[in-house]
């Protein structure tokens, strides 16, 4: 998932990508402790894409905040 990407997204649909990362973090973690985990580094992946999601709600929030 590329940063140019997530920034064309809305707020709304960036909260709602984050909603779908965390619980895929979630199942990989579950994954991992049950012996199931085929892609180990997915669980990186995901990982980084929460945070890449994150930082650009921060940045679209700090700039809303600005021009207030």
């Amino acid at each position: 998932m590329k940063a140019q990407e997530l920034r064309d997204k809305t707020p709304d649909e960036l909260r709602a990508q984050l909603e779908a990362l965390k619980k895929e973090a979630f199942n990989l973690r579950f994954q991992a402790a049950t012996g199931q985990l085929e892609s180990t580094a997915r669980v990186g992946q995901v990982r980084k894409d929460i945070a890449r999601v994150k930082t650009i709600l921060n940045e679209k929030a700090a700039a809303a905040a600005q021009e207030a």
